[in-house]
């Protein structure tokens, strides 16, 4: 009389292929494009060779202007890029339920 096959491999076979089946796909999290404010580099006034007196306090005052338009820009950037991770930890969290 033949002996019976081992039935332990074939048990462990099925068991670990059942744990293996995919994850269920989610969908991505929303993207937020950033504005193209965002994206541009900064301009910056560069004064003349032999600058007059007039020249520094154009200057000055276009810098000024400058930075400030650049700090809104940068300040564009950065709320998008939160208000994109706040998306993203929404969609995290909507996943778990």
């Amino acid at each position: 009389m033949r002996p019976l096959p081992p039935i332990a491999p074939l048990g462990f076979a099925i068991m670990i292929a059942s744990c293996a089946s995919p994850r269920p796909s989610w969908p991505d999290a929303p993207q937020i494009q950033t504005p193209p404010e965002a994206s541009r580099p900064c301009a910056i006034h560069l004064l003349p060779e032999r600058p007059t007196q007039a020249d520094l306090e154009v200057g000055y005052a276009t810098r000024g202007a400058q930075i400030v338009a650049c700090d809104a820009a940068r300040r564009l950037a950065v709320e998008t890029h939160e208000a994109e991770h706040a998306l993203e930890a929404e969609a995290r969290s909507g996943r778990r339920r």
